[in-house]
């Protein structure tokens, strides 16, 4: 695999951030990361450079690159400055961090962990279609909930919008029938699970993405890890995004 013949699948790489082994700065990052991390502590921190290695790897698997040569864009690391071409998705919750990365096009990563319990309803009653409303409440079901929020935050970062006033542009049905507001436009989506969180991805190659979380502690003062011991996400919902707006 090289950057001639990249392979074309999105991927996902995650790892427990919790569990992150590392230098205060380590080597492999650029002077504007150095900076950014030298003002954080504690989750962030860990958050942080988990996430930036976790870039480092997606990269370095998807195209073929040594990781020490791939670096996200200065600032918002939704582009690849090197290899170039590439787009990136972070996402982080509950000691999960993750980074998904796509050829070219939009991506959209979201985790939520599966035991987490919000107001759901409210939430639905307020910002959520009608259609929506009616089988989510009818249902009761706060993992039911999750799976559709996960789903709506992974097609918002794909799309590029935040969460006001736009959570409707994604329509989901009780068969998990995903409509939303970009006709013309290849999309489709993936959930499923992993580390007792789920994972939604949105996208718009034809080619399923794959996706692995590290399994144990993590040293991030080198690159080179091999990813022996990843578990493969599984995939619950593969859909095509229909557009009916």
């Amino acid at each position: 695999m090289n950057d001639c013949n990249p392979d074309p699948a999105p991927a996902i790489w995650m790892c427990d951030s919790t569990r992150v082994r590392s230098a205060q700065s380590p080597a492999w990052m650029t002077a504007g990361e150095r900076q950014r991390v030298a003002g954080l502590s504690g989750a962030a921190r860990e958050d942080f450079v988990a996430s930036r290695w976790l870039i480092r790897r997606a990269l370095s698997q998807a195209s073929g690159t040594l990781a020490s040569h791939c670096r996200p864009v200065e600032g918002r690391p939704d582009r690849s400055d090197q290899p170039p071409g590439w787009r990136l998705s972070l996402s982080h919750s509950a000691g999960l961090a993750g980074c998904a990365v796509s050829r070219g096009t939009p991506i959209g990563l979201d985790l939520e962990p599966m035991a987490r319990r919000p107001e759901w309803q409210k939430v639905v009653a307020r910002w959520f279609s009608s259609q929506e409303q009616a089988w989510l409440l009818a249902a009761n079901d706060a993992a039911a909930f999750l799976k559709v929020w996960t789903l709506k935050e992974a097609w918002l970062k794909a799309t590029g919008r935040g969460i006001a006033n736009n959570l409707k542009t994604l329509d989901i049905t009780a068969d998990f029938e995903l409509r939303g507001d970009r006709p013309g436009e290849p999309w489709r989506a993936c959930l499923g699970n992993s580390a007792d969180h789920w994972v939604a991805l949105v996208y718009q190659s034809s080619v399923p993405p794959r996706g692995f979380t590290i399994a144990g502690a993590v040293d991030t003062t080198s690159l080179e890890a091999d990813g022996s011991g990843a578990r493969p996400v599984d995939w619950i919902i593969q859909r095509r995004i229909h557009s009916t707006f």
